[in-house]
C-alpha cells in the first residue's frame, strides 16, 4: 500500500504542470540544485495551500479545541525498550550466521543512546559540536545554493533538494538513515565531537514536551519553546475533522533560551506552516533569508508520539509498506504518525516546514529515533525485514517503483550509495555503518 501525504489538489497540480517531475522520477536528484519553473510553481503552491488551510481552520481552533491532548499514557516508558532488547537478541543470533560486512561486529558497534541518558558534559559536548558546525564555512558554493552560509546549511540544502524523493517514498527510511549518519560523522571529524548521535525517545516526554530535558531551555537542552506569537493552527491536509488541525501551542515566536537562542536560520521557508515568517526571496527557498529560530512546541502533536503509538506501529504492521506509511502518517484516517507527530511537536520555523526541517537542531534527534524504530522493527524478523522495501521514487506517487539498486543523493555531504547498502546498521554503507541502539 502506498499512502501519499500530498493532498489531491496538489497531486493534480504536480501531475498537470510538473512534466519534468512526472516524466522523469530522478529529475533534480543529482548534484544540481537548480529548480525548474514547474518545481518552483509546485513549491509555491505547497506554501499557498498550507496558508489557506491554516487560515480557514483558525475559527475551529479558536474555540479551544484540544483534540490531540491525552490525559495519560497507557504504556510504560520501557515497552519499546523491551521490544528493542528482544530484537537485539535476535540480531545477535542472526549475525552469528550472517556476519556484517567489513570489520563491524555486534561487540564493537557504536551504541547510540537517548538524550536523557547523556550526562551533563555529554550533552554540552554534543551542543558544542552542533554550534561548531554552524560556524564553519559551507562546502556548497553560493553559486549553487545562494543562501548557504555554514557547513550546517549544507545539510539543510541537501534536504531541500531531495525532499520530493525522500518523503512518502521507498527511499524515506534508507535515505534518512545515511543522512543522519553523515551528519554525525561531520560532527565527529570536523568539530572533534567524541560522542555519537543521540536520539529523542518521544514517548518519555509526550505529555509535557516543553519541560523535557530536550526543550526546557537550559544550557544543556536544545533550547526551549518560542516566545508567544499568536498564530493560526496547522492544517493537516486530507484529514477528517477533528484531526484536520493541530491547535497552536504557547510559542510560535523566536526561541529566547538555551544554546540556540542566537541561531540564524538561513534557508527557506518553502512550505511553511507558521504565520509571520519572512518569505524567501525565491520560491525554491534557496536564497539567503536570515531570521531567528522559531518554535511552537505542541502537546497536541506530541500525543501522536506516545509510547503506545510506537508500540502499535512496531507490533501491528508486519510488512514494510504499511510500517513506513503509518510511521509517516495516514492523514486520511486522522493518523499523524510518529514522524509527523515528532516534527509538529517542534513546529515553528524551520521545524514545521518539511523541506527545511533539518534547520532546527532537534531534527537530528527526532530522525535518529525514526531510524531506531525502523531498526527495532527490522530486528523482530531479520530474514524477512532486513532488505524489505516498498513504494515509489516520488512523493506524489507518480514515480517508478523503488528498487534496491536506486542511487541515493546527498550532494556535497557524502558519496552516492545505493539503497541496498543502507538497510543494515551493522556493516551497511560499504562497511561504514557500525552502530546499534540502547
Amino acid at each position: 500500500m502506498h499512502v501519499s501525504i500530498i493532498p489531491d489538489d496538489l497531486r493534480h497540480y504536480a501531475n498537470t504542470t510538473g512534466t519534468e517531475i512526472s516524466q522523469n522520477p530522478d529529475f533534480r536528484r543529482t548534484n544540481s540544485f537548480s529548480p525548474t519553473p514547474s518545481e518552483i510553481n509546485f513549491f509555491t503552491m505547497l506554501a499557498s495551500v498550507s496558508n489557506i488551510l491554516t487560515a480557514s481552520l483558525f475559527a475551529v481552533a479558536a474555540v479551544g479545541s484540544n483534540i490531540y491532548r491525552a490525559e495519560s499514557d497507557s504504556y510504560g516508558g520501557d515497552e519499546v525498550d523491551a521490544l528493542s532488547a528482544a530484537g537485539l537478541a535476535k540480531l545477535k543470533e542472526w549475525t552469528s550466521s550472517n556476519p556484517p560486512a567489513g570489520n563491524c561486529t555486534l561487540e564493537n558497534a557504536v551504541i547510540r543512546r537517548e538524550w536523557s541518558a547523556f550526562s551533563r558534559q555529554e550533552r554540552l559536548d554534543y551542543i558544542d559540536a552542533v554550534l561548531c558546525l554552524q560556524k564553519k564555512p559551507p562546502t556548497t558554493p553560493t553559486s549553487i545554493i545562494p543562501g548557504v552560509r555554514s557547513r550546517y546549511d549544507d545539510f539543510v540544502g541537501t534536504h531541500i533538494n531531495q525532499t520530493l524523493f525522500i518523503h512518502s517514498t521507498g527511499n524515506f527510511l534508507g535515505w534518512h538513515r545515511y543522512y543522519v549518519w553523515t551528519y554525525e560523522q561531520a560532527l565527529r571529524t570536523e568539530c572533534d565531537y567524541q560522542g555519537h548521535q543521540p536520539y529523542w525517545n518521544w514517548g518519555k516526554y509526550a505529555l509535557d514536551p516543553v519541560n523535557s530535558p530536550l526543550f526546557d531551555g537550559s544550557d544543556e537542552s536544545l533550547s526551549g519553546d518560542g516566545s508567544y506569537f499568536e498564530h493560526t493552527p496547522v492544517g493537516v491536509p486530507g484529514a477528517p475533522p477533528p484531526f484536520d488541525v493541530i491547535v497552536p501551542g504557547n510559542g510560535g515566536g523566536c526561541v529566547t533560551s538555551g544554546p540556540f537562542k542566537d541561531m540564524v536560520v538561513a534557508l527557506g521557508p518553502i512550505a511553511g506552516t507558521l504565520d509571520g515568517v519572512t518569505a524567501n526571496p525565491t520560491p525554491d527557498g534557496l536564497s539567503y533569508n536570515p531570521r531567528c529560530l522559531r518554535r511552537d512546541i505542541s502537546e497536541n502533536a506530541a500525543v501522536s508520539t506516545r509510547t503506545n503509538a510506537t508500540v502499535s506501529l512496531l507490533t501491528t504492521h508486519d510488512n514494510i509498506s504499511d510500517f513506513q506509511d503509518y510511521m509517516q502518517g495516514v492523514f486520511a484516517q486522522g493518523i499523524l504518525g510518529v514522524h509527523g507527530g515528532g516534527h509538529f511537536t517542534i513546529g515553528g520555523d524551520p521545524g514545521g516546514d518539511f523541506f527545511t526541517s533539518p534547520g532546527d537542531p532537534a531534527f537530528w534527534l527526532h530522525h535518529a529515533n525514526i531510524d531506531r524504530i525502523w531498526w527495532i522493527w527490522q530486528n523482530q524478523d531479520l530474514a524477512t525485514r532486513q532488505n524489505a522495501i516498498a513504494g515509489q521514487t516520488h512523493m506524489t506517487g507518480d514515480g517508478v517503483p523503488t528498487t534496491l539498486e536506486d542511487d541515493q543523493f546527498f550532494q556535497v555531504n557524502a558519496k552516492v550509495p545505493k539503497l541496498k547498502d543502507l538497510l543494515t546498521t551493522l556493516g551497511g554503507a560499504g562497511g561504514e555503518f557500525c552502530y546499534i541502539y540502547q
